[in-house]
């Protein structure tokens, strides 16, 4: 793991709903559970777009592939 000195701060908003359920749980790094899921979510966008590169799809369908898979990972994650 990186050292935290190295790592640029960020910021995000989330509903009071959820905070206030993440706030019942203060045992939880939730910045480690916040960055492991955006690894994840990143390494699933490189996986479709090296499938697209290979793909013999002509590029404007590999897009709109890859768009609509960017989307639906999205909106499992905003569920």
């Amino acid at each position: 793991m990186h050292g935290f000195a190295t790592m640029p701060n960020m910021t995000i908003r989330v509903p009071e709903d959820l905070k206030d359920a993440m706030d019942d749980h203060p045992e939880i790094n939730w910045s480690e559970v916040a960055r492991r899921s955006m690894q994840e979510y990143l390494h699933k966008l490189e996986i479709a777009d090296q499938l697209a590169s290979k793909s013999e799809l002509t590029r404007e369908e590999a897009q709109e592939l890859s768009d609509e898979l960017k989307r639906d990972i999205g909106e499992h994650y905003e569920a």
